[in-house]
């Protein structure tokens, strides 16, 4: 099948190394946020025996598909792990935030990493010799903190809250729902209130997906999203679960909805035109669409199959690590919040693997085929 031709609505700004400014500090900062992560790792496997992620460690869906790049892409659309037409498996695993394990009902936002198989182009030190690009990707169109600094910040007080008072978490959790719903009535939202477990009680799989930071996209930059466009999907968007008693609700909706649809979500890039209006150091900054629009270069599809399983956990959640600086040179990830987070994306899986006894490994394309519909 051939696309029609993508029309590309803007003129992208090349970039240039004088965007990215680092601080004297900043290595300090990175090694505070690397052992503030790897407190909670401690904190967690004490009390589970099972090394879990930082962040994001609950999963709610461990889920095989494949990815098509469309064709009749323009020039500045088609560069790295889209650079030219065709298929590829992908994996996908969504979560919720907490570096904890927590009832469902202590409501946050949530996450979705994307891992392709099968690109082709010059690799990020450290993933030299695989053939995967990964994205990971919140339901927010922004980043909750500006810089390192103010990250470590939040992040430190959210350490002193692991494993403390699960019973409590979900009561206050409930309030702050609360609260957040009359900021919404009022046209308003506060990333804050999501983030300690305000989120609104809703199905994932309705949600829209965001890289929230830039990353190099070939000569230029950009942020990425995924957005749901099957009809079964968008019909998820908002829907209240209610999780009946059950602390694993979204893990369960997630299960229930695979087991008789499928899925498919297009990939869509926004390239930056305007530093001023588009920075890199600011990961706060929500990039205006009226001046750079979203546009679509890739769906991905997903067929049913069971989305939580042994097998699944095993192979992707205990075995797979997924790094946004793991994949190709011209997706480098930019910024200080990203540069920072590097050593950590390297302690977590490298504490995992040590701790749970499981090598991490990458897919090759031939390692699995893709799975054909039903």
């Amino acid at each position: 099948m051939t696309d029609s031709p993508v029309t590309l609505p803007v003129v992208p700004l090349a970039f240039e190394q004088s965007f990215e400014v680092i601080p004297e500090d900043e290595a300090e900062t990175s090694k505070e946020l690397a052992e503030t992560l790897h407190s909670i790792m401690e904190t967690t496997f004490q009390d589970e025996g099972h090394a879990n992620r930082s962040v994001h460690a609950k999963s709610h869906g461990l889920l095989r598909g494949r990815i098509t790049v469309l064709d009749n892409l323009p020039p500045q659309l088609a560069q790295g792990a889209f650079a030219k037409p065709g298929t590829l498996p992908v994996v996908m695993r969504f979560s919720t935030n907490p570096g904890d394990i927590l009832d469902d009902k202590v409501s946050t936002p949530r996450g979705l990493a994307l891992k392709i198989v099968g690109v082709d182009g010059p690799r990020l030190p450290g993933s030299e010799g695989d053939v995967t690009q990964d994205f990971v990707m919140q339901n927010a169109k922004a980043f909750t903190a500006a810089n390192p600094k103010a990250f470590l910040k939040t992040l430190k007080l959210l350490a002193k809250t692991t494993d403390k008072a699960p019973g409590m978490k979900k009561a206050f959790s409930a309030l702050l729902r609360g609260v957040e719903s009359t900021i919404e009535a009022m046209g308003g939202e506060s990333g804050t209130l999501k983030s300690l477990g305000g989120h609104p009680q809703t199905h994932i799989l309705g949600e829209t997906f965001y890289s929230v930071v830039p990353f190099l996209y070939g000569p230029y930059f950009a942020k990425l999203s995924v957005v749901p466009v099957a009809e079964s999907l968008t019909a998820l968007t908002n829907q209240h679960v209610d999780f009946d008693g059950n602390p694993d609700g979204l893990r369960q909706a997630v299960n229930d909805y695979f087991a008789q649809h499928g899925g498919v979500w297009e990939v869509r890039i926004q390239l930056a035109t305007d530093l001023d209006k588009m920075p890199i150091e600011d990961a706060s900054a929500v990039w205006p669409e009226d001046v750079s629009p979203y546009v679509t270069v890739a769906r991905i599809e997903i067929e049913p199959q069971p989305a939580w399983t042994p097998e699944s956990v095993r192979e992707i959640d205990d075995g797979m690590a997924f790094s946004p600086w793991h994949g190709l040179q011209a997706h480098r990830p930019l910024g200080g919040v990203m540069r920072v987070r590097k050593p950590s994306y390297e302690m977590s899986s490298g504490f995992r693997a040590e701790h749970n006894g499981c090598p991490m490994h990458e897919p090759r394309d031939e390692s699995r085929p893709v799975q054909e519909p039903r």
